[in-house]
């Protein structure tokens, strides 16, 4: 049986539902994908077969196409957060993992594109970690 997850943008107006299985779970280090969530690395979830239907918000979802390339990105007009994007060919369904409202139950399968990583992103393990914001 097919699983069922929702999400929504940072400021709420976009909010969707995922129906299918997440088969792949990417932290991608390409160019595109840290220029794209100008992060260390996109968290991508890759739903082939699966249905996405726009709850509210399908008016504010746009899309960016990088020239001569196959990368697209999707992101709501309002607040810039990228939401689920499905192909042309609807055969695909790639969801940012962290657009999810809902539970990711499963874990990433790769980091990616690891030749092209930050030059700032080694022994990110070894930084200090904090629940909040540290104190100044």
């Amino acid at each position: 049986m097919s699983q069922t997850h929702r999400g929504s943008c940072l400021c709420g107006q976009v909010r969707f539902e995922i129906t299918g299985d997440f088969e792949r779970f990417y932290l991608c280090h390409c160019r595109r994908c840290r220029k794209g969530t100008g992060s260390a690395h996109a968290a991508n979830l890759f739903a082939p077969g699966a249905t996405l239907r726009w709850l509210s918000g399908e008016g504010q979802v746009r899309q960016y196409a990088v020239p001569e390339t196959r990368h697209t990105r999707c992101f709501c007009e309002t607040c810039g957060a990228p939401v689920p994007r499905a192909p042309r060919s609807g055969t695909l369904v790639v969801v940012p993992a962290g657009s999810l409202d809902s539970p990711v139950t499963i874990r990433p399968d790769a980091h990616i594109f690891m030749a092209d990583r930050a030059d700032w992103d080694h022994a990110l393990e070894q930084v200090p970690q904090v629940d909040t914001v540290p104190k100044p």
